[in-house]
């Protein structure tokens, strides 16, 4: 494949990741959901096969089941931070930052089930760039969406790993274009979730160096967060959300040829001559989904959000240094694991 050719490849694996189309949505809905709970849902991302737990949820009947009558609201995490903390909106996906962030800033926002058992995020260049460890990144250019979210978390981070501040790189705000911008030299390197920009690179034949965050920074990752006022007023329908996703990743996880074949009936542009490619980012999706080994599904560790929010408030991410017991609980996702 020519190099042109390869790169438009890479942009239109890229590109398919941002579709911002609406959602198919198979099966009307019946009378019985038309009485359940309406919860939108806020992610912090477009329609993408990284979602299909909550498809399969939505599709296979489960939080109908569960009481909810769920739909997905895509955007950016912090501005669903935000509508959350004002109980604007009841619901978000988001990571254990975010929460940090939102409640050093007032917001009562509060994490009740964990979903991804690792902080997803990596470092990615090719290899000539020459980006193997955190030093590394000394006067290179870095680009990441834009300086908030998980994906700015993890480069604030990897800075510190490495002995840097954001003045000693080229910190590009170049939108979820990453594999594109990577692959043609736009920037050296890039930051982003360690089933997007990689992957889609190796569908195209296109091998990187990989930085984890592993050693570098414990954070509870993606996972379910509403507000302390609605854990107070409809305990009932925080537990049915918490339920409602332990049972649709545990759908997902047992079936996943079946939860992939849904997750393309609500994002249709992820099939066709774009199937490898996202089968691809949805199997290497499986294991960050996977609960932590002799852990209860769900729940997470105070020892982690001591951590995590000692790193957002000496890196000056937080303004102050929030207690953990302010940030989580666990009693939702005990509950959803009780037969």
């Amino acid at each position: 494949m020519g190099t042109s050719k390869k790169w438009a490849a890479i942009a239109l694996a890229s590109l398919l990741l941002l579709a911002a189309c609406a959602p198919v949505a198979p099966g009307a809905s019946t009378n019985a959901a038309a009485q359940n709970q309406a919860v939108a849902l806020g992610v912090g991302f477009v329609p993408n096969v990284q979602f299909a737990p909550l498809y399969v949820g939505m599709k296979q009947g489960i939080f109908a089941e569960e009481g909810v009558d769920l739909t997905l609201d895509y955007g950016f995490e912090n501005d669903y931070l935000t509508l959350v903390g004002t109980g604007e909106n009841d619901f978000m996906v988001g990571s254990g930052d975010q929460v940090i962030l939102g409640r050093a800033n007032g917001l009562p926002v509060r994490y009740v089930y964990n979903w991804y058992s690792k902080y997803p995020v990596v470092l990615f260049a090719l290899p000539e760039a020459a980006i193997d460890t955190p030093a590394a990144m000394a006067g290179k250019r870095i680009g990441l969406p834009g300086p908030y979210g998980a994906n700015y978390i993890a480069l604030r981070a990897l800075l510190e790993a490495g002995s840097l501040t954001e003045a000693d790189i080229q910190m590009e705000s170049i939108g979820f274009t990453q594999a594109a911008a990577v692959s043609q030299g736009i920037v050296d390197g890039a930051v982003d979730y360690a089933v997007n920009g990689p992957v889609v690179l190796a569908q195209s034949g296109i091998s990187t160096t990989v930085v984890t965050l592993d050693g570098v920074l414990t954070m509870p990752a993606n996972g379910l967060v509403t507000n302390d006022r609605l854990i107070a007023e409809k305990p009932d329908l925080v537990a049915a959300m918490a339920r409602g996703l332990a049972r649709s990743v545990a759908w997902t996880l047992a079936n996943p040829d079946a939860a992939f074949a849904i997750a393309l009936e609500y994002v249709p542009e992820a099939g066709g001559p774009n199937e490898v490619a996202n089968r691809a980012v949805f199997d290497a999706s499986l294991p960050f989904w996977t609960p932590a080994t002799g852990r209860t599904p769900g729940t997470t560790l105070a020892a982690d959000w001591e951590e995590g929010a000692a790193f957002m408030q000496r890196t000056g991410l937080a303004t102050t240094l929030v207690n953990a017991d302010d940030l989580f609980t666990n009693a939702f996702a005990e509950q959803a694991a009780q037969p």
